[in-house]
């Protein structure tokens, strides 16, 4: 027991005096600011980003921006700028998105466009100020400001859904005393 305390005793020393001759002999002082220097400079900017994914289905999902930056709270989202996407379902057309702006889920690849929103798909065109897509859910929610055009028609809504698996399409209004608003060519 006794030698077991002497032991301790040694170590602490030991210890202590590496800690004291570590900070005599080491600028820590230097070191901590130089490291906040770095930390208020960093940059969490990426140039040119591109993802790419593909679905059990064969479907295909595209996304390139001119610039990303990813969130300092969580780290698989990704703010991105000037916004091009491509979906390319399996035994269809391919569907093509512009933006201003994207939030971009790396880990499930969700996907809310903002902005001066395009999407154009065949002979239709549809501009927004948001769409949500999700890979997974198979859905395109377009919204605020919607206008839905095509070689025959011009229509106005609040809301456009899009199941990308069925093309199935939901257009709707938020207030249900408001009406779609087509004009036929």
């Amino acid at each position: 027991m006794k030698k077991k305390i002497i032991g301790l005793f040694f170590i602490i020393i030991f210890v202590l005096i590496g800690i004291l001759i570590y900070l005599k002999f080491m600028d820590v002082k230097d070191t901590k600011l130089e490291i906040k220097e770095k930390e208020i400079y960093s940059s969490n900017i990426i140039k040119d980003i591109n993802y790419k994914t593909k679905d059990l289905k064969g479907n295909e999902y595209v996304i390139n921006a001119f610039e990303g930056e990813i969130d300092l709270n969580n780290n698989k989202i990704i703010f991105l700028k000037k916004v091009r996407a491509i979906i390319k379902l399996n035994n269809s057309n391919k569907i093509n998105i512009t933006s201003d702006y994207g939030k971009y889920n790396m880990e499930n690849f969700d996907t809310i466009f903002s902005q001066n929103v395009i999407v154009k798909y065949l002979d239709n065109k549809i501009t927004g100020a948001n769409l949500d897509y999700s890979m997974y859910r198979g859905t395109m929610i377009i919204s605020k400001k919607v206008v839905y055009t095509n070689n025959e028609n011009t229509l106005k809504a609040d809301v456009v859904e899009i199941n990308t698996a069925t093309k199935d399409t939901k257009i709707f209004m938020y207030d249900m005393n408001d009406k779609v608003n087509i004009k036929n060519f």
